[in-house]
């Protein structure tokens, strides 16, 4: 069984201290999302939370990237967080704005706070239906009352993929039982880091490397057509060498940190 299609990245390209250890030594700022563009072909934007952007700024970054490439979009935390998805004026104008990014815009992420139960259940049926139609999302729970039949059906009737997220609110093993459950067209995945693996990253290694392991084995037996998966640089320390681990695990090449050169012509 060939399984379905999965797209590996980081969250965020934009770290000073991946010079040297993933991009080269002395390259520069502006040239970090090209040369991200080189190793991985998608990326979550964990910046858009605080504030979106003008639509100027997608548009400089879409110029960046080849065709191929993906950006998912997490939806600012003016909508999700203080305006706890009852104002979708902003929401709008944001998904509006990320059209800069033109066939390169991918699922955009609605991720609800901690304190956001199933009570508010009627705040995400109103919200789902406003949202653009012919945009892509992905809603990210952190409240485990919501990890049931019902939210899944929710999603599925909205169009909406479930995002699994890795982390204090939701443990390895339960986050691989909830994606064995999923179907449809997308699911998205994201690895965090947890307090107890902050405090020794080194010693968490060669856990999370059997954590991965278990995730690739069960990729291919999903019920879905594509994965996204995304890492956090707290989930081991480096999310480029995460990414590339897991790329490996799953059997494709990834591309070494040796081959971006700065000089090379990027497109």
């Amino acid at each position: 069984m060939a399984g379905p299609r999965v797209r590996v990245g980081t969250q965020g390209w934009s770290y000073g201290h991946w010079g040297g250890r993933f991009y080269p030594a002395g390259a520069r700022s502006g040239d970090w999302l090209e040369l991200y563009a080189r190793a991985f072909d998608v990326v979550e934007v964990d910046s858009t939370f605080y504030g979106p952007p003008p639509p100027e700024r997608f548009g400089a970054w879409r110029r960046k990237v080849p065709d191929h490439f993906t950006f998912t979009l997490k939806m600012p935390g003016e909508v999700t967080h203080q305006g706890r998805l009852r104002d979708t004026r902003l929401a709008l104008r944001f998904c509006d704005d990320a059209r800069a990014l033109e066939e390169c815009l991918g699922p955009i992420l609605i991720q609800l706070p901690p304190d956001f139960s199933p009570a508010e259940r009627s705040a995400v049926t109103s919200f789902l239906p406003v949202l653009p139609g012919d945009l892509s999302y992905a809603m990210e729970f952190r409240d485990r009352r919501w990890f049931e039949p019902r939210t899944l059906e929710l999603l599925a009737d909205a169009g909406v993929a479930m995002a699994v997220s890795v982390g204090p609110w939701l443990a390895e093993r339960q986050a691989r039982d909830l994606a064995a459950a999923l179907s449809g067209r997308l699911l998205y995945l994201r690895w965090l880091g947890t307090p107890r693996h902050q405090r020794d990253l080194a010693a968490a290694a060669a856990e999370r490397d059997d954590e991965l392991t278990s995730w690739a084995e069960l990729i291919p037996s999903l019920a879905v057509d594509e994965v996204l998966a995304f890492f956090n640089n707290d989930y081991q320390g480096h999310s480029p060498g995460s990414a590339r681990r897991f790329q490996a695990l799953l059997g494709q090449e990834p591309v070494s940190p040796d081959d971006l050169d700065p000089q090379f012509e990027l497109f």
